[in-house]
């Protein structure tokens, strides 16, 4: 599969509208993959912090008023997050919403394919940045039905080298595996 394909395969209708009340917990996260061998961009969050502490994650947030929509939160947190700055036209399409197990909020994961990667800064809620051999990745996929995880009937997870990606990121890329699998 070449990137063009992938991009086909990825695009879809973008509703980015706040939805739910206002006690909904609501986020979104930028899936970017660039380059012309894929490379998917993942996260590292310091070992410090008092949310998510240690895990590898997709840039993302809380979604704010003023951001206008949820496109526009995920916007925002790959701005703050790494100094890329991401257009809404390039945007090109969303998975469906994934809810954290822990803290309850619904994330909307948005796809940004970019040929290149721009310069990243990376502020003080990354700890690194990871680049990813996008196909190769995906292929590390685990399926754990762990009889303690009795709120989800399947737990996924993925590696790179010596990380382990699990939970919330793990189920945005099950999604994405499943439409390239099709």
């Amino acid at each position: 599969m070449n990137v063009e394909n992938l991009k086909q395969i990825l695009t879809n209708s973008i509703i980015s509208e706040v939805q739910g009340d206002s006690n909904s917990k609501l986020a979104a996260v930028m899936i970017i993959i660039f380059g012309n061998e894929p490379m998917l961009l993942m996260t590292e969050r310091p070992k410090t912090m008092n949310h998510h502490a240690g895990e590898i994650s997709f840039p993302g947030g809380t979604w704010e008023k003023a951001d206008g929509d949820l496109l526009g939160t995920a916007i925002r947190e790959a701005r703050e997050e790494l100094g890329i700055e991401i257009s809404r036209s390039t945007v090109i399409g969303q998975l469906k919403p994934v809810t954290t197990l822990n803290s309850g909020f619904t994330i909307i994961p948005f796809i940004v394919m970019l040929d290149e990667l721009p310069s990243i800064v990376p502020n003080s809620e990354i700890e690194s940045v990871l680049r990813i051999p996008f196909f190769s990745f995906l292929k590390t996929i685990e399926n754990d039905k762990d009889p303690s995880h009795t709120s989800i009937l399947e737990m996924y997870t993925f590696k790179f080298q010596d990380h382990l990606i699990w939970g919330a990121s793990a189920r945005m890329l099950k999604q994405i595996l499943a439409k390239i699998s099709s």
